[in-house]
């Protein structure tokens, strides 16, 4: 079978449309997306249009773009937004100016205009769209990811099976949700971090950039970012739900939760997990066609995965590149 027939397979004859909520879509849906999204309601919500791409017609089932600020609670129906010289960077909370210094991106984040935007709350949309769950919940709002996840309201939140979210690691916005709330906050929701990549940007002041530039030539700031070691200043986390916190009753509805959670292993190839959920689906519903062709499936994939690769050299391999030849003949004779 080819790559994703089997869910593909599965959503259709079960007919599940996993509803996708991106929020900050001004870089287009995350291709994870991709194998499901023929299956799927996409709703993408960004008020800053100067970097926002229109979903292609066709790629999704239903798409829908909603050029609104997202409010964590309920407030007026307009909200300051702050728009930064970088769209990516423009927020609903004020830029850290004073600690945004210490790093040669600060620039940035300058505000070079606010903006009064159109504002609702997540769970005011949705009732308009007439839409009551969410799936997968991915968000990129620059300091209020978790206020946001956590303003749904409790029966819809309570069955988002994945969460794509990147808190800060250092404080980038006044009063921003930081790794360590979001962390502590999702692992007692009843997720588990499936994936985490940690971004960051070189630790520099521009004034130091400058007199680095004074003394010696050819440093520039491309220079300074493309040779100079990253600090973590925030990172990208994919959580799952664990199986425990899903519903044990059996009832029909539930079984979509299991196969969507189990479809959404697979794209994020945590084929063990997926092979998990399977068998937790045949505990809860019986042995029937759709578990065995979850286990199965989750079980082929396990068969043709092969070792990641590095991402980069040892830290060896590095050392050893930057020993000069001599001196790398030298040592061969020592160790002889």
């Amino acid at each position: 079978m080819s790559k994703g027939e089997v869910f593909n397979e599965l959503l259709s004859r079960l007919n599940i449309h996993p509803v996708l909520i991106d929020i900050g879509s001004s870089g287009a849906p995350p291709e994870i997306w991709d194998p499901i999204a023929r299956h799927s309601v996409y709703v993408g919500f960004d008020p800053d249009l100067r970097e926002m791409h229109e979903v292609p017609d066709g790629r999704f089932r239903k798409a829908i773009t909603v050029n609104e600020a997202v409010m964590g609670e309920q407030g007026g129906e307009s909200v300051t937004f702050y728009l930064t010289r970088s769209p990516y960077c423009s927020s609903t909370l004020k830029p850290d100016l004073e600690s945004l210094s210490n790093f040669l991106f600060s620039d940035l984040f300058v505000v070079e205009r606010e903006a009064s935007v159109k504002a609702s709350t997540l769970n005011s949309i949705l009732d308009r769209l007439s839409l009551d769950r969410v799936d997968w919940f991915k968000t990129d709002s620059q300091g209020i990811d978790l206020r946001l996840f956590n303003s749904l309201r409790d029966e819809v939140r309570s069955r988002v099976l994945a969460v794509d979210i990147e808190p800060g690691l250092i404080s980038a916005y006044l009063g921003e949700d930081t790794f360590v709330d979001v962390h502590r906050s999702l692992t007692r929701e009843g997720f588990w971090l499936s994936n985490v990549n940690v971004c960051g940007t070189v630790r520099m002041r521009q004034s130091a950039l400058a007199e680095a530039a004074r003394l010696e030539r050819g440093i520039d700031r491309a220079f300074v970012e493309q040779n100079l070691r990253k600090t973590p200043g925030w990172c990208e986390a994919r959580y799952l739900r664990t199986i425990e916190s899903l519903p044990r009753g059996g009832a029909e509805e539930d079984r979509r939760d299991y196969v969507l959670l189990w479809t959404f292993s697979l794209i994020d190839e945590q084929f063990g997990f997926a092979l998990d959920v399977g068998m937790e689906y045949e505990k809860v519903f019986g042995a029937d066609d759709v578990s065995r062709a979850m286990k199965a499936e989750a079980a082929a994939r396990i068969k043709r995965a092969r070792p990641a690769r590095p991402r980069g050299p040892s830290t060896l391999a590095r050392a050893k590149s930057l020993v000069p030849a001599p001196a790398k003949r030298l040592i061969k004779k020592i160790i002889r």
